[in-house]
């Protein structure tokens, strides 16, 4: 039994990388079979609902994992400004270290119209996205920002995130994200000054 589980992590995990790297509908069973070194078999076995359900389950992964990152973030920083930064600089920095070649892990089923063709998928996304921001907005008002002002800040750290991807990658320079980052510190500053 724990070399099904194993077997079906391994694939999920290289779903998600080549999703972030290729978009989902680049992304082919066989390359998450090569990836992950697992067989032919098991992609029956664990995903009975196709390369949707796959989809779906490395979307889940990459939005588990991110929520897991703002966590830390906040449990190293001192204020939200901070966290911001340390934040936007994971992504700087994972970007950088993947030469420009990484994407988030639940755009491509939106962009790419999976989120159109399956409802699961739609529902799947806005989940995904949901729980980040959600997340960073609960860490905001523990820092003490206002709600409302927690919840707009959490929207733009998600966007302005989503952006300084796709714009770094594009020019191979960190430097959407230090701008994005400036920008942000500099909110999070003024709207912490009111507190609930």
């Amino acid at each position: 039994m724990g070399r099904r589980t194993d077997a079906k992590q391994k694939m999920v995990q290289a779903a998600k990388q080549l999703i972030r790297q290729r978009g989902y509908g680049a992304t082919a069973f066989s390359d998450v079979l090569e990836l992950s070194g697992t067989s032919r078999g098991s992609v029956y076995f664990h995903f009975p609902g196709g390369k949707a359900q796959l989809g779906i389950e490395a979307a889940e992964a990459h939005a588990f994992e991110q929520v897991d990152i703002i966590d830390r973030a906040a449990g190293e920083a001192s204020s939200a400004g901070r966290m911001i930064e340390l934040y936007v600089d994971l992504g700087r920095d994972a970007m950088v270290a993947g030469g420009y070649g990484r994407g988030c892990g639940v755009a491509p089923l939106i962009v790419e119209g999976a989120a159109e063709d399956s409802a699961e998928i739609a529902e799947t996304a806005r989940r995904a996205f949901s729980e980040m921001t959600d997340r960073l907005a609960f860490h905001f008002v523990a820092f003490g920002v206002e709600r409302a002002a927690a919840r707009v800040l959490a929207d733009a750290v998600i966007a302005g995130v989503q952006g300084a991807m796709i714009t770094s990658r594009a020019l191979k320079s960190p430097k959407p994200y230090e701008s994005l980052r400036k920008v942000l510190v500099s909110h999070a500053a003024q709207v912490s000054s009111v507190r609930p």
